[in-house]
C-alpha cells in the first residue's frame, strides 16, 4: 500500500531545532520526488521543500533557505527536513507528499497540485 507517514513533529523554542522525518512505503524514492508542505491555521497549504528523484537535487521555498535542510536515504525509504532557527512564522502542520519523477516547483517552491500522494501531516509549534 503506497503510504507516507511523518514524524518528528513538536513544541521547540524560538531558534531551536526539529528534525521531520517521512517513511515511504510501497515506492522508491529514486522514482519518485518527496516535498515537503505545511499549512497554518487560516493559510494556504504552502510548499517548503522538495527532493528531486533522479539526482537528489533540492529545493526550497524562499522562507526556509539557509535553514531547512532536506536530505534521504533511498536505501531506507526515508526523508527528512532539518529545521534550525524555527521562528514564530513556522508552526504548522507539516506534510510530506510524493509524486512520480522529479520535483514540481514553481520558483523553487514546491507546487501543490503536482503532488498525487500525501501523509497525515506532523505538528510543529514554535512557542518560549
Amino acid at each position: 500500500q503506497v503510504q507516507l507517514v511523518e514524524s518528528g513533529g513538536g513544541l521547540v523554542q524560538p531558534g531551536g531545532s526539529l528534525r521531520l522525518s517521512c517513511a515511504v512505503s510501497d515506492f522508491s524514492l529514486e522514482n519518485y520526488a518527496i516535498a515537503w508542505f505545511r499549512q497554518a491555521p487560516g493559510k494556504e497549504r504552502e510548499g517548503v521543500s522538495c527532493i528531486s528523484s533522479t539526482d537528489g537535487s533540492t529545493y526550497y521555498t524562499f522562507s526556509v533557505r539557509g535553514r531547512f535542510t532536506m536530505t534521504r536515504d533511498v536505501a531506507e525509504s526515508m526523508a527528512y527536513l532539518e529545521m534550525n532557527a524555527l521562528e514564530s512564522e513556522d508552526p504548522a502542520v507539516y506534510y510530506c507528499a510524493a509524486r512520480k519523477g522529479r520535483c514540481a516547483n514553481v520558483n523553487s517552491t514546491p507546487w501543490r497540485g503536482a503532488y498525487d500522494i500525501w501523509g497525515q501531516g506532523t505538528q510543529v509549534t514554535v512557542s518560549s
